[in-house]
């Protein structure tokens, strides 16, 4: 069970982003994520976005720092990865409701 945290280098409204993941489940990234205030709409189905200036808090409530590269391996490993394909496939799709 861990959650893991890259380094910010995504530049976007203002600030720099890093993605916030768990290497075991969805349900534990969503858990950590409300107890440290995280914004429902960051999530991002595999992932939350999180802004720079959140990065140290997340590190200090128990979120691991590893490189984009380790990051994205270790999501794809634990099978929770969201693939750019599976993201514009499921973005094509008609929503119901």
């Amino acid at each position: 069970m861990t959650v893991l945290i890259d380094t910010p280098l995504w530049p976007k409204h203002g600030t720099v982003w890093a993605h916030l993941v768990s290497d075991e489940s969805i349900e534990e990234l969503r858990a950590f994520a409300d107890r440290a205030g995280l914004p429902a709409r960051s999530f991002d189905l595999d992932h939350y976005d999180v802004p720079v200036d959140r990065y140290d808090d997340l590190v200090a409530a128990g979120a691991v720092a590893v490189s984009p590269r380790e990051l994205v391996e270790r999501l794809r490993r634990s099978g929770l990865r969201v693939t750019p394909r599976e993201r514009r496939e499921r973005a094509a799709r008609p929503s119901l409701g």
